[in-house]
């Protein structure tokens, strides 16, 4: 057996791991985000009295209108990640927006700061979201793949040792009579 060294590490061969988790969260921003927009077209002048933002009102329909379409072109992209940076925009758009709210009355206060604690939480997700699928997009470091563990048989080999001993040629795999240069009883 060789002990030759390799220049680069091994490591395991690659999967969907982590990929997969980072778009199926995207996916999950994706229906939040057509949610949230189908309130904010629903119902800007309600929203905007609980959260003391009164006269906003189309304000807040162009970010639902915003939300719905990003969302839906989340869903629909091969590729999330710029719809969600977009997202990211969107959610410091919102942000500056609440911050306005700030001289209402007490209990529009405490409203305002349940939303804006909710966009906080919200935009953290959506960076965390963003950060991950543009890490999936990076090449990985040089190196080998370990494929050691990995046999390319679907069972294991001893379970498949003699399986194909009653195996019989079907007729119309055998050579013809007439292309055989020699025949079994002797004859040319």
């Amino acid at each position: 057996m060789s002990t030759m060294r390799h220049p680069y590490p091994t490591r395991p061969a690659p999967g969907r791991g982590a990929q997969a988790g980072h778009q199926e969260l995207a996916r999950g921003l994706g229906w939040f985000s057509i949610g949230l927009g189908l309130l904010e077209l629903a119902a800007p002048r309600g929203l905007c009295r609980t959260l003391g933002l009164e006269g906003r009102e189309t304000l807040v329909r162009s970010y639902g209108v915003r939300e719905v379409a990003t969302g839906v072109a989340i869903l629909m992209s091969h590729d999330p990640t710029p719809w969600i940076l977009g997202r990211v925009a969107g959610d410091a758009l919102d942000l500056a927006t609440l911050a306005q709210g700030f001289d209402g009355d007490r209990e529009q206060r405490a409203n305002l700061v349940a939303a804006t604690a909710a966009v906080a939480g919200v935009t953290v997700l959506d960076v965390v979201c963003a950060q991950g699928l543009m890490a999936d997009k990076r090449l990985s470091p040089p190196g080998r793949y370990d494929y050691r563990d990995r046999s390319g048989f679907p069972r294991p080999p001893r379970a498949m040792r003699g399986a194909a001993a009653d195996f019989e040629t079907p007729p119309d795999f055998r050579v013809p009579d007439a292309l055989r240069p020699w025949r079994d009883d002797g004859a040319a």
